[in-house]
């Protein structure tokens, strides 16, 4: 059991996930998103790991990273090309120096001179401590013990709304399978994409997308998937900490082949057993858990999450902190801060550095004070250690709020000198506390509403119409071919999975629904359907022995450089579904 003196542990948990941008334009969406979650995002934060560990306090949070996003990390035209965009960023910021020199703006000249030199200190650790490998820096980190590192669903594929089963098996084994070739162990976190969380169930296709209606049949919950694949635990939202009540469980601690536990098997209710659910406990998952692995799930805290998360009261729009939107054309550096909630850019006053970093001390202090506050008034049943877990997306810290990683930097700091909190990792704190019983969970998301409305509404179901007809042919295409020893048809089928992957990713749903970038989504949407039903139709051609065009040809030639993410990809998992639902 974990250390009884302290209130309690802090899990933090950021999640890491650009979509697939390397040879799909560049700005304002494409490549370029992926450099700057890497400069504004990746980079600061393995700086903060480093720093801490540096000191000899151990940053021990737990890191997501997209099987997509790591592909794209590890892509000889992303090591390449990011070096030139920080050069280019250094350079552009230089040049905003002599400009505010003519112009005797002393401030922003000082200002610029900060951004060149930010940019030059990123390329040189870049090019030189990671050897333009910053999954290497992970590596080290996680192998240090100073942090964990955990996966996602491929693509970030929404499961929930996948008609095929097999098309969820295949996201969540490739990315066991990239996290094992890039990261060089087993992940044991996987990060539900969105959140977004799917019981065993009787399934028909949604009635919003054409199709088939009436048509039912029984599919598994998405922690049996997990579970076949050997994986602990993932997240959950609060709203979704519902449905039956807990019931008690007895683990049995052999034969765990790698994962924390053993089987699990219902117990009766020991004295004292509390079935209520506690948002600050960990919970094993299902309906049907005495029949796989079992699987754990985190729940998002609530309090802690408003302080950063809320529009209203959130840290990040404090007037002291970089602004995001207003940019100096045509590098897109910033000069000015928050200032106010007007919205109106005209009235943004210039950045105060030292003054924003002083809010971010105050703000770590705080958040700080909010955990504190909610582990001293968490029950501690069974033994256990109460947890405040506190998921993010990553690219909050450092991109979209340019303090966050400094933010960061003091609340760890902190966490680690005060003796009444344990920060830990995730995989650290369920084995220091294996939960007491099982819940089962409803359907949802951490979207509006708790449900699937930002994936799958009127602007979006013709895309879930294109992504249905490109799975039932993906799995019809491995039935028929997905035995062949012929290595250029494999290659063929190969590339279609990809495209289907590519297609499956739940950004682009998102960004039409947001109007972030609803033509840019649009338009991969349908031109991955588009170069998966061609690429599909190759491999059939091939494989009747038809002839090839030379334009043919050039299209897979194509095609495969362009989309070269999952080189491992394995077509027979489109072929057979591991332990189907009965």
């Amino acid at each position: 059991m974990s250390d009884t003196s302290s209130l309690g542990s802090f899990c933090l948990v950021l999640h890491g996930h650009v979509p697939y941008g390397l040879g799909h334009g560049t700005w304002p969406h494409g490549s370029e998103m992926v450099y700057e979650a890497a400069a504004d995002t990746y980079m600061p934060l393995l700086a903060v790991a480093e720093e801490l560990a540096g000191e000899g306090l151990s940053p021990k949070f737990t890191m997501s990273l997209s099987p997509v996003t790591m592909e794209q990390l590890a892509d000889d035209r992303f090591k390449e090309w990011f070096a030139g965009y920080l050069e280019f960023k250094a350079n552009s910021a230089d040049e905003n120096y002599k400009e505010f020199e003519w112009r005797q703006e002393g401030h922003l000249q000082h200002l610029a001179y900060l951004w060149r030199e930010h940019y030059r200190r990123l390329l040189d650790k870049f090019n030189n401590q990671y050897e333009r490998d910053l999954l290497r820096g992970f590596r080290e980190l996680q192998d240090a013990g100073h942090i964990e590192v955990m996966t996602s669903a491929a693509t970030h594929g929404y499961l929930p709304l996948l008609r095929e089963e097999v098309s969820i098996q295949a996201q969540v084994k490739q990315a066991a399978q990239t996290y094992e070739r890039l990261m060089g162990r087993r992940a044991r976190g996987f990060w539900l994409p969105e959140c977004a969380y799917r019981p065993p169930c009787i399934w028909g296709q949604p009635p919003e997308v054409e199709g088939p209606q009436g048509e039912t049949w029984p599919r598994k919950g998405l922690e049996e998937f997990l579970a076949e694949n050997g994986f602990d635990y993932f997240f959950t939202d609060t709203h979704m900490l519902s449905g039956g009540q807990a019931l008690p469980v007895e683990i049995r601690w052999e034969d765990t082949l790698g994962k924390l536990w053993g089987k699990i098997q219902r117990i009766r209710e020991p004295a004292g057993f509390d079935n209520s659910k506690n948002p600050h406990l960990a919970y094993f998952v299902g309906a049907h858990f005495e029949d796989h692995p079992p699987v754990a799930v985190f729940t998002r805290d609530p309090y802690s999450s408003q302080q950063v998360w809320s529009a209203a009261h959130g840290y990040p729009g404090d007037a002291w902190y970089l602004d995001f939107h207003k940019r100096h054309l045509p590098a897109r550096h910033r000069y000015w801060r928050v200032t106010d909630d007007s919205g109106d850019l005209a009235r943004k006053e210039m950045y105060d550095p030292e003054r924003a970093q002083e809010r971010a001390r105050e703000h770590a202090g705080h958040f700080l004070w909010c955990v504190k506050e909610t582990l001293k008034h968490s029950p501690r049943p069974m033994g256990r250690q109460p947890v405040v877990c506190a998921p993010f997306d990553a690219e909050l810290f450092g991109h979209w709020w340019y303090e966050g990683p400094d933010f960061l930097k003091h609340t760890l700091r902190w966490m680690h000198q005060d003796p009444e909190i344990t920060p830990m990792t995730c995989r650290e704190y369920l084995a220091a506390n294996p939960p007491f019983s099982a819940v089962t969970l409803p359907e949802g998301s951490w979207g509006l509403g708790g449900g699937h409305y930002v994936w799958l509404n009127p602007d979006t179901a013709w895309s879930w119409r294109r992504i249905y007809d490109a799975e039932r042919d993906m799995a019809a295409l491995a039935r028929e071919w997905g035995a062949t020893q012929d290595e250029t048809l494999r290659q063929l089928i190969r590339q279609a999975a990809r495209e289907l992957m590519l297609l499956q990713a739940s950004d682009w749903q998102f960004l039409i629904t947001t109007w972030s970038a609803r033509d840019y989504a649009e338009h991969r949407v349908h031109s991955h359907h588009s170069d998966f039903k061609r690429v599909a139709e190759l491999a059939r051609r091939y494989g009747r022995h038809e002839w090839l065009s030379d334009d043919d040809w050039a299209f897979f030639g194509g095609l495969r450089d362009r989309d070269r993410l999952f080189p491992d990809v394995d077509v027979n998992w489109y072929r057979v579904l591991d332990h189907p639902a009965t």
